[in-house]
């Protein structure tokens, strides 16, 4: 795995490591953790992932 950059994430008030959209599209998937900067939309009916928010 590569290392992670300084626009790959950050660090929020609590002190939690938060990934920004830009990694996640880097990545390439969604890992269903519910994160708040993720780009893909999920299809309730199917709980399938969609392509990215534009």
């Amino acid at each position: 795995m590569k290392p992670l950059l300084q626009e790959d994430y950050y660090i929020n008030e609590k002190g939690l490591m938060v990934f920004t959209a830009k990694y996640h599209l880097k990545r390439g998937f969604c890992c269903g953790n519910g994160c708040i900067h993720c780009p893909f939309q999920k299809d309730v009916k199917s709980e399938n992932f969609n392509n990215p928010k534009k």
